[in-house]
Order: structure tokens, then C-alpha cells, then sequence
């Protein structure tokens, strides 16, 4: 009569198998999160040193935080599935060159991160700040409606201000009555 396993017998992988298999998977797990950059959980003011412009508002740092201008909006370069908006190019190329090589100076307000987990900050070259000199050149929109300092929403506004104006990056054509595919 040939041998039958029943429901209760099963084949049992060899002791050394197992272990081999557990060893090999804990291995690649530690080798996929030492390849992944650590993002910081703070980030103090400072001097920081960016290591890329991703477009005129969001930088990143050699500590890998990616970090938000307050209270300026500039025209997008990198929706997943929309085209560049008009300005964008520019805004992200005067952001780059505003910063060149040098550290920047961190400050924050009463927020800390947005709902993308980036830092936002007034971002500061020696003197001059960036969030600022964005609205000015007319490469960025004033963003108001966020709680942050009534001085810097106060100095955001002029810097718009004298954009338009001026019709200065993005002011520079005239602004439609009704937005396009609005009514």
C-alpha cells in the first residue's frame, strides 16, 4: 500500500532553508533603506547649503529637506500631468540664479511643514530675500491666505504690487476677466 499523507502531514522546509531565506530578505530590507536619502524631521534656521532647484518655490537642501518659500507661488514646472505653465522656466532659472553657489539663511514662522511634508521658510541670500524678490520681479503670486507673519504678508503685497504695476513675469500680458474654461 503506498504511503498517503494525510490533511496534518506537510512538507517541512529544511532548518537551514529558512533561515538562509529570513538572513537574505533582513540583507536586501537594510540595502533598499540605506539607498533612500533620510529626509530630517527638524530643520533649524540657518545657514544651509541647497543642492537643487526644483522650480522657483521648493529647493532642496544637502541634508535632503525640501523646503517651501512662504507666502510667493510660482508658476509650475513640474506637474506630473500637466504642461509647464507660462513663467515657470523663468521663475525657476531667476531662482537659481539668485542662490548661485551660496549658503542660504533659513527663517520660520508659525508653521513648519505644509500638507507635502516640505519645510517652509523665508528663504535669505546675505540680505535679500527670495520669497520677496520673486513677487517683485513678477515671477511668483502673493499667497495671503496662509497664517504667517502680517509684516511679511504686509511686504509680499507691495512686492506684488509693484510687479503689476510695473507688468513685470507673469503681469506682463493682460489678466482675462474670466479665467480659461471658466465661466
Amino acid at each position: 500500500m503506498p504511503f498517503r499523507r494525510n490533511r496534518f502531514h506537510r512538507r517541512r522546509w529544511p532548518t537551514w532553508f529558512v533561515v538562509s531565506a529570513l538572513g537574505l530578505l533582513v540583507l536586501v530590507r537594510a540595502w533598499q533603506e540605506s539607498q533612500l536619502p533620510d529626509e530630517p524631521e527638524l530643520l533649524d534656521a540657518g545657514p544651509h547649503e541647497v543642492t537643487d532647484v526644483v522650480d522657483g518655490d521648493t529647493l532642496v537642501l544637502a541634508n535632503q529637506a525640501r523646503v517651501r518659500l512662504f507666502g510667493a507661488d510660482t508658476p509650475e514646472t513640474k506637474h506630473p500631468s500637466l504642461p509647464p505653465e507660462p513663467w515657470g522656466h523663468e521663475a525657476t532659472e531667476y531662482t537659481r540664479a539668485f542662490i548661485g553657489s551660496a549658503l542660504v539663511r533659513l527663517e520660520f514662522d508659525l508653521e513648519r511643514k505644509d500638507r507635502f511634508g516640505r519645510f517652509l521658510a523665508y528663504v535669505y541670500v546675505e540680505d535679500r530675500l527670495l520669497n520677496e524678490e520673486l513677487l517683485r520681479a513678477g515671477l511668483a503670486r502673493a499667497r495671503l491666505e496662509y497664517p504667517y507673519s502680517a509684516e511679511m504678508k504686509r511686504r509680499f503685497q507691495k512686492a506684488e504690487a509693484e510687479a503689476k504695476a510695473t507688468r513685470r513675469g507673469i503681469w506682463s500680458s493682460p489678466i482675462p476677466a474670466v479665467p480659461p474654461g471658466g465661466a
